[in-house]
C-alpha cells in the first residue's frame, strides 16, 4: 500500500512539472487541469482505501456496574464504523464463556475489518496484556476506555440491576466489586496503547460515548492520554457506603478504638472521610463483620462471669479461623459489665485486638456509628417470632416485614444450642441503610423459670448448651465469609465468569437430587463438609460416613413432616392438633387399625440422634400428648393395645413419636421392613428413650439394618412365618401374651384388667 501511494504522488508531482514546462501555445490548459485531477483524485481515493481498512481495538476497563456495556451498546448504534462486541458474559452462545473464546473472536473480527470493542473488566494489567498483543500482532490501534465511576455508584447499580448478562446482582455484587476495586490498576500508555481515555463521572462517560460513536471508518482519534485527574490514582475505599449517604455522628462511643480507624475526631469531621485508608490495616467498609449481642444473659439470666468465660474461649478458638474477618461483641448499655469481663479476660488470652473488640451502641444503628457490620447476630426466641423486647425486638423492628418472611423460609423454630442464617432481602431497611446482609438467629440456654425450657440451675448443662450457641454462631458467620471469599476470589481473575458459580450450585443440586432418588431418603455427611450455598441453605458436598457428628440431608420426599411441623397452617385438613411444641397427625400410610405421629415442632431435631439432655423437656411433650390420644382412643375401644416410640433410623426428616395400635391390621403393612421397624429393636419405646437421654444425655440407638431384614415373627408369641400375609392371618387370632419386657415400664397402653366375677 505504501508503494502505491510513492507511485501516485510520483505522478502527481511528475504533472505539476510538467505544467511548468509547457506554454499555453504548446499545449491544452484543459488537458492540463483533467491530467492534474485525474492523478489527486487516485491519490485521495487510495488514501481512503488505507484508513477504511484500518481498524481499531477498544478495550473497556472498569468494575461491574461502571456501564460497559451501555458504552459498547451505544456506540455500535449509532456509529457508521463496523464494530463487534467481544463479551465474555454471553461468547458461549449467549452464555458465559473464557477469555481464549474471546481472543479468538477479536482475532475473526480484526481480519474481517471490523473494529473491536473488548466488553470485560480488564482491571488490571495482566487481564489486558492478550488483547494489547493482539492488537500489535495485527498492526492496528490499541485503545484504552476506562470507566472510573465512583465504587459507590458501581455498587448501588449492580446490586439494583435485574436480568444481567453475567448474573452478577442483588447482594453478593456488593463484595465482588468491593473486592475487585482493591486491586485496580489503571493502564498506562507503556502498555501498548496508542490513546487513553479516562472517565471519572457520566458526563465524562456521555462525552466518550459521542466521540466513539462519531466515528466514521475513515475517522481517526489522536494518540494520548485524556481525562487523567490525577497521576497513580489511589483505590477507592470505604466503598460499602453505597446505599445510603450515612449522617456524621455527634459522638462515637466504644470502649475500644475501632481497628483501622483513626482515633482523633474534630467537630469538623467526626468520622472518617469516606475513602481513607489508614496505615497498615484494612479499610472499615472492605472487612467481614459480625456484630454479636450476650446471649442469655439478659431475658435468659445466665450468669454473666460465667458467659464471659464462654464467650472468650469460643472467640479464641474461632478468631483464627476466620481470615481478616472481625468479631463484636455489642452491648447498649454505657459501663456494661458484660463488655468490660469480656475485655478484661481476652486481653490476658492475648486475642487480637484488631479481630475482636467490644463495642457500646445500638446493634441496629452501627453503621452510625462507625462501626460497619454486614452480619448480626439476633438472640432469638424458640419460636424465631418478632417482640419480645430487647434484642429481638430491635433487629426485627429495624428489618421490617422482610426479615420475617426470609425467616420463615429458612425456619418455623430454633433448638437451644443451634443458630440459622437468613439472608436479608435488598429491601429489608437493615440492608439499604445499614448494609447488612445477613441475620443470624442464635438460641442459648434459658435460666428464667418464667420462660420455656428452663434449665433450673443446672450450669454443667447451661454451659455446654452455651458454647454450642457461641460455636454455632461463628461457625455459621465464617461460612458466610468463606462463600463471599469464593465469589470474591472468582472474580478477581475475571468477574465476568461469575455465573459459573450459579452454575455450579445448579449442577451440585442436581447432584444431590439424583443422590437422593438412588438411596431413596437420604445421604449422610460429615457435619464439617457442609457448603454453604447463594441462598444460604446448606448442602451436602460428599456423602458416606467420614467422622465426626453426622448429618443427613434428606430427600425432597422425605421433607413432607418437616413442612407441616413448620407450617401447620398449610396442612389444616392433615392436622388433628396443633400447640406451640407439637403437631398431632395421622401417617399417612399407617400400618396399624390406629397409627399417629406427634412431630416436634424444634428447628433442628430432625431424628433422636440429635436428642440430647437439653431435650427432655420436648422429649416429655411428645410423649404426653401421644399418651393422651392413646388413652382417648383406648376409650373407645378397650380391645386396643397401644405402643409409643421411635424409629432409630427414620425415612422421615423431623422428630417424631409413633403412637401405634398392635393390631397391625393395616394394608399399609405391607412387607417384611415395615414389620420389623416396629417390632424389633429398631423400634424404640418413649419411656426408655427418656429415661436414657436423662441418665446418659442421649438414647442407645439401634439401627442395624439387619434388624430390618430379619425372619418375620409374632409380636406376641414370636413364632415365625413366611410371608406378611401368613402373619397377618396368625396375629388376627394369637391371643399369647406379650413378651416380658413390653409389659414392663408402662411400655404398652391398654385398657384396665377387670377382675373376673366371683
Amino acid at each position: 500500500m505504501a508503494v502505491e501511494v510513492c507511485i501516485c504522488l510520483k505522478d502527481h508531482l511528475d504533472s505539476v512539472e510538467k505544467i511548468q514546462d509547457i506554454s499555453p501555445l504548446e499545449g491544452d490548459l484543459e488537458w492540463v487541469e483533467d491530467e492534474i485531477h485525474t492523478k489527486e483524485i487516485a491519490f485521495v481515493e487510495v488514501e481512503e482505501e488505507d484508513n477504511k481498512r484500518k481498524p481499531i481495538v477498544v478495550i473497556l476497563v472498569g468494575a461491574p456496574g461502571s456501564g460497559k456495556s451501555t458504552f459498547c451498546d451505544h456506540v455500535m448504534r449509532v456509529s457508521t464504523r463496523p464494530w463487534v462486541r467481544v463479551c465474555q458474559d454471553t461468547i458461549g452462545n449467549g452464555k458465559a464463556g473464557t477469555k481464549a473464546q474471546c481472543l479468538a473472536m477479536s482475532v475473526t473480527s480484526l481480519k474481517d475489518g471490523k473494529s473491536v470493542l473488548i466488553d470485560r473488566c480488564n482491571l488490571d494489567k495482566e487481564q489486558r496484556a492478550d488483547f494489547v498483543k493482539l492488537g500489535q500482532s495485527h498492526k492496528v490501534d490499541i485503545q484504552a476506555m476506562v470507566l472510573d465511576l465512583p465504587a459507590k455508584l458501581c455498587i448501588s447499580r449492580s446490586v439494583k440491576r435485574t436480568g444481567h448478562e453475567g448474573n452478577l446482582q442483588g447482594g453478593k455484587a456488593a463484595a465482588v466489586v468491593n473486592r475487585m476495586l482493591q486491586k485496580k490498576e489503571l493502564p498506562k500508555l507503556n502498555e501498548g496503547f496508542s490513546r487513553i481515555t479516562i472517565c471519572q463521572n457520566e458526563n465524562d462517560v456521555r462525552a466518550a460515548m459521542d466521540t466513539y460513536g462519531a466515528l466514521s471508518s475513515a475517522d481517526t482519534l489522536p494518540s494520548g492520554c485524556f481525562g487523567e485527574k490525577k497521576t497513580d490514582n489511589k483505590v477507592q475505599v470505604g466503598i460499602m457506603k453505597f446505599l445510603k449517604k450515612v449522617d456524621a455522628p455527634s459522638k462515637v462511643s466504644s470502649d475500644k478504638t475501632i481497628p483501622g480507624s483513626s482515633s482523633r475526631t474534630t467537630k469538623e469531621n467526626p468520622t472518617l472521610n469516606e475513602g481513607q485508608e489508614q496505615s497498615g490495616t484494612c479499610p472499615l467498609e472492605g472487612v467481614p463483620t459480625l456484630a454479636f449481642p450476650s446471649i442469655s444473659t439478659a431475658d435468659f439470666q445466665f450468669n454473666i462471669e460465667k458467659a464471659s468465660e464462654i464467650i472468650v474461649e469460643t472467640v479464641e478458638e474461632f478468631v483464627n479461623k476466620i481470615g481478616n474477618a472481625r468479631l463484636v461483641l455489642v452491648d447498649l448499655s454505657h459501663g456494661s459489665k458484660i463488655l468490660s469481663l469480656v475485655k478484661t479476660k481476652a486481653a490476658t488470652k492475648n486475642i487480637d485486638p484488631k479481630k475482636f473488640f467490644t463495642f457500646v451502641g445500638d446493634i441496629t444503628k452501627l453503621r452510625s456509628r462507625s462501626l460497619h457490620c454486614n452480619v448480626i447476630a439476633n438472640a432469638a426466641n424458640w419460636r424465631l417470632k418478632p417482640g419480645g423486647g430487647g434484642v429481638n425486638a430491635a433487629i426485627f423492628d429495624a428489618a421490617g416485614p422482610e426479615l420475617d418472611t426470609a425467616t420463615k423460609k429458612r425456619a418455623g423454630s430454633l433448638t437451644p444450642g443451634k443458630a440459622v442464617t437468613v439472608s436479608l432481602p435488598s429491601t429489608s431497611p437493615l440492608f439499604s441503610k445499614e448494609g447488612v446482609t445477613h441475620v443470624i438467629h442464635v438460641l442459648g440456654p434459658n435460666m428464667n423459670p418464667k420462660r420455656p425450657n428452663c434449665l433450673k440451675n443446672d450450669y454443667n448443662m447451661g454451659c455446654k448448651v452455651l458454647r454450642e450457641a457461641y460455636s454455632s454462631l461463628f461457625e455459621s458467620f465464617a461460612s458466610i465469609v468463606r462463600h463471599q471469599e469464593k465469589l470474591s476470589d472468582s472474580s478477581c481473575v475475571e468477574p465476568d465468569a461469575i455465573p459459573h458459580c450459579d452454575q455450579k450450585v445448579r449442577r451440585e443440586e442436581a447432584s444431590v437430587a439424583e443422590k437422593n432418588k438412588k438411596f431413596k431418603g437420604f445421604i449422610e455427611v460429615a457435619e464439617s463438609e457442609k457448603w454453604d450455598a447463594l441462598d444460604g441453605k446448606q448442602n451436602a458436598t460428599d456423602c458416606g460416613k467420614t467422622g465426626g457428628h453426622v448429618k443427613k440431608d434428606w430427600g425432597t420426599w422425605s421433607q413432607a413432616l418437616y413442612r407441616i411441623a413448620m407450617h401447620p397452617e398449610k396442612h389444616k385438613n392433615d392436622v388433628l392438633e396443633v400447640t406451640d411444641d407439637v403437631v398431632v397427625l395421622n401417617d399417612v400410610y399407617p400400618k396399624a387399625q390406629k397409627h399417629l405421629l406427634v412431630l416436634a415442632r424444634a428447628e433442628g431435631l430432625e431424628r433422636l440422634a440429635d436428642v440430647g439432655r437439653e431435650h427432655l423437656p420436648i422429649l416429655r411433650t411428645l410423649h404426653a400428648v401421644g399418651l393422651k390420644w392413646a388413652e382417648a382412643f383406648i376409650k373407645e375401644n378397650e380391645s386396643l393395645i397401644f405402643r409409643l416410640g421411635y424409629h432409630s433410623a427414620p425415612s422421615m426428616r423431623q422428630l417424631h413419636l409413633h403412637v401405634i395400635s398392635q393390631d397391625f391390621n393395616s394394608k399399609g403393612m405391607r412387607n417384611k421392613k415395615h414389620w420389623n421397624s416396629f417390632t424389633s429393636p429398631f423400634f424404640l419405646d418413649s419411656v426408655d428413650v427418656i429415661q436414657e437421654v436423662r441418665e446418659q444425655g442421649k438414647a442407645t440407638l439401634k439401627d442395624d439394618d439387619k434388624l430390618l431384614s430379619m425372619e418375620l415373627r409374632c409380636n406376641r408369641c414370636r413364632s415365625a412365618h413366611p410371608n406378611i400375609p401368613r402373619l397377618k392371618s396368625h396375629i388376627s387370632i394369637c391371643k399369647a401374651p406379650f413378651p416380658a419386657h413390653l409389659l414392663q415400664n408402662n411400655r404398652l397402653l391398654h385398657a384396665p384388667i377387670k377382675d373376673d366375677p366371683c
